[in-house]
């Protein structure tokens, strides 16, 4: 799978659990971390859990694909999901405002969030 489907994936993912304000932004021209971030807020704590779970989940279920490794799902403030090639950051709203990833961020080129995404049909149904 190319970098770029799964980052496509886990913003559907996200959507799935109803996040919002849901970014991919291609880093790879400013950063060897990673490829792409997926950036994603939800309303309370349960739900960037559930968000976050929502990727690990689907990635695993239906993609054969594991996370090399997970922060803050229990505490649900910030989840952070890491793939290697895409980084998943789902915040708690007020969490993201002050850490402003999208600022740290902002020479990133921004993606459109594919609505042909598998997953997608599930987010918008």
């Amino acid at each position: 799978m190319q970098s770029i489907d799964r980052a496509q994936l886990c913003a559907a993912y996200v959507l799935d659990k109803k996040a919002f304000n849901v970014r991919i932004l291609d880093v790879r021209k400013i950063s060897s971390l990673t490829d792409f971030l997926v950036i994603a807020s939800g309303n309370s704590d349960r739900q960037v859990s559930a968000a976050a779970e929502s990727v690990q989940l689907g990635l695993k279920k239906e993609h054969d694909t594991r996370p090399i490794g997970i922060e803050g799902l229990n505490e649900g403030r910030w989840v952070l999901i890491d793939y290697g090639d895409v980084m998943v950051h789902v915040f708690h709203e007020p969490v993201r405002l002050f850490y402003d990833l999208d600022g740290l961020w902002c020479d990133a080129e921004e993606i459109p969030v594919n609505e042909q995404a598998p997953g997608m049909a599930r987010a918008t149904s």
